[in-house]
């Protein structure tokens, strides 16, 4: 009824009677009724929206002041990853809602003549090296669509679209199938011998181990993980079955590593630093300390190597003892027990200036001291000059050292002692500017030899995958399982340092390892592996 409104005109309602017009009245006030609720729920929904949207946009902002603000410094790398992933869920998580709530008018809405639109970040290009499954998309008909045309269109270009897509792990099986061959009248029967394995008469092939332990020390897995992963591929592996290919193909690797030492040692510049981990201790009933110890080719040396050592406590005979006779600088921070490693064998010992800076940082979000600040603010004019320096040669390194670093250093000096001696005995910045006058022959080291790093953060960096990785495993069940996982560690990320994967490298090395010469051995270490064409 009110739809045949929609068509009436001004002669249509020319002579109708009074009670015709009071109907056409009504229905009209009813129209208009509807129309007004209906423009009241519109407002509403609009209402509501805005609300929804400012929340978010608080959100939004909350996440952002939380991300960069000040306290995610009081967090320790680990919380500071977690919390960043979170972070990074929640902003996506919310960008997107905020996305579908202002719909498509602010998608469709052209910008004003005198403004540019927004830039979109560029995405970086997928990697060539992966394989590509192209689809191609015509339309059914190329005939011209403009009305008299009907010419046949001609192809000028196209439009391609990448989208990264993932197979998960497949696994397979290889048939080594080894014919019989007889001789009928000498009785004689002859056929090609088994190669030798890792694990002979069992199952897994070497990308098999190489999985297992790449799972396990790079991705930080456990077994148990691993096994309810490979269940849904309907590939039965008990985790002790997993345990027992992972030591197994640890035992094999002893040999590679020992020689991987002595390469380590060979570099006359090291970084070592030193992470507790927990050791099943099954009489007590309980877990205790133990350390890995890390030992690192100098940051600046072409062949990047690091070395790994799973030890029961924290003392310096565990660093004596694994580096024996060598000699050089050790890069490395002021715990005590590099005393008495330092103390021979004429070694030198290096500081790390990132742990100096720590302690007057420390004191300027706690306490904003000015003393602090600008040590902070003299110690970042070193660094600049380190990251100028980092791709020089030796020799060049050191020239720009003595020439810019150096008088930095001398006027830092003269300005530390002259603020100790304002300052109050027991005071927290008292305690930052001795540990630098304390350690400052050490600190300093890095002006004479253009092959020591200001800081050790290279080492520091090399010993993290143990920090995540003890989160995941908890503990070591043995020192014997530590050590063996110090080996696999020392060669997958040295293998890492040198550009290989991991799990390319290993399975290679497990594959050629039962059949390499002990003389051709050095072939198979992280920084001289080649892939067999």
């Amino acid at each position: 009824m009110l739809d045949s409104l929609a068509g009436l005109n001004v002669q249509d309602l020319q002579g109708l009677s009074p009670d015709a017009w009071a109907e056409v009245a009504a229905q009209m006030l009813a129209r208009i009724g509807e129309q007004n609720e209906f423009i009241a729920q519109q407002a509403q929904l609009i209402k509501f929206k805005d609300v929804k949207i400012e929340r978010i946009m608080f959100e939004l902002a909350r996440l952002k002041a939380y991300r960069f603000g000040a306290r995610t410094e009081r967090m320790d790398a680990g919380q500071r990853q977690m919390f960043e992933e979170t972070l990074a869920e929640d902003q996506a998580s919310l960008e997107a809602q905020l996305a579908a709530l202002q719909g498509e008018q602010a998608a469709s809405s052209a910008p004003p003549p005198d403004e540019k639109p927004a830039l979109k970040p560029r995405r970086a290009l997928l990697p060539d090296h992966l394989r590509r499954v192209d689809y191609s998309h015509e339309p059914a008909n190329t005939t011209c669509p403009t009305p008299g045309c009907g010419q046949a269109m001609a192809r000028i270009g196209e439009d391609i679209t990448e989208k990264l897509d993932v197979v998960p792990a497949e696994f397979f099986v290889h048939r080594h199938i080894r014919g019989k061959w007889a001789c009928r009248c000498c009785q004689i029967l002859v056929q090609q011998l088994v190669a030798p394995q890792i694990i002979d008469k069992g199952i897994p092939a070497s990308g098999l181990i190489a999985h297992v332990l790449v799972s396990r020390f790079v991705d930080h897995l456990p077994y148990y993980r691993q096994e309810s992963i490979n269940a849904r591929s309907n590939v039965h592996t008990p985790r002790s079955t997993l345990a027992s290919w992972s030591g197994q193909g640890g035992a094999a690797l002893q040999p590679l590593f020992d020689v991987h030492r002595e390469f380590i040692l060979q570099s006359n510049v090291l970084h070592a630093d030193e992470t507790p981990v927990r050791l099943l201790d099954p009489g007590a009933g309980k877990t205790k300390r133990a350390y890995v110890w890390a030992y690192a080719r100098s940051k600046f040396d072409p062949l990047p190597g690091v070395a790994y050592d799973f030890c029961p406590g924290r003392g310096g005979k565990y660093a004596v003892a694994f580096l024996g006779d060598w000699c050089g600088t050790l890069v490395r921070d002021e715990f005590r027990g590099y005393d008495s490693v330092v103390k021979l064998h004429e070694r030198k010992a290096a500081g790390c200036l990132a742990h100096a800076r720590r302690k007057f940082d420390e004191l300027i979000k706690d306490n904003q001291s000015p003393v602090a600040l600008e040590a902070v603010q003299r110690i970042a004019l070193i660094f600049r000059i380190e990251r100028e320096v980092h791709s020089l040669s030796i020799e060049e390194r050191l020239a720009v050292r003595q020439s810019r670093s150096k008088p930095l250093w001398k006027e830092m000096h003269v300005w530390l002692q002259l603020e100790r001696a304002r300052v109050p005995n027991g005071s927290g910045i008292a305690g930052a500017i001795d540990y630098s006058l304390n350690h400052w022959d050490a600190l300093t080291e890095h002006l004479s030899n253009g092959n020591v790093a200001v800081d050790n953060n290279h080492c520091e960096n090399q010993i993290r995958p143990w920090a995540l990785g003890r989160k995941a495993w908890l503990f070591a069940g043995s020192e014997l399982a530590g050590q063996r996982a110090a080996i696999v560690m020392s060669l997958v990320m040295s293998a890492k340092l040198n550009g290989h994967d991991p799990w390319a490298y290993l399975k290679d090395v497990l594959e050629r390892i039962p059949t390499q010469p002990n003389s051709r051995i050095e072939e198979l270490l992280p920084h001289c592996w080649k892939p067999q064409g």
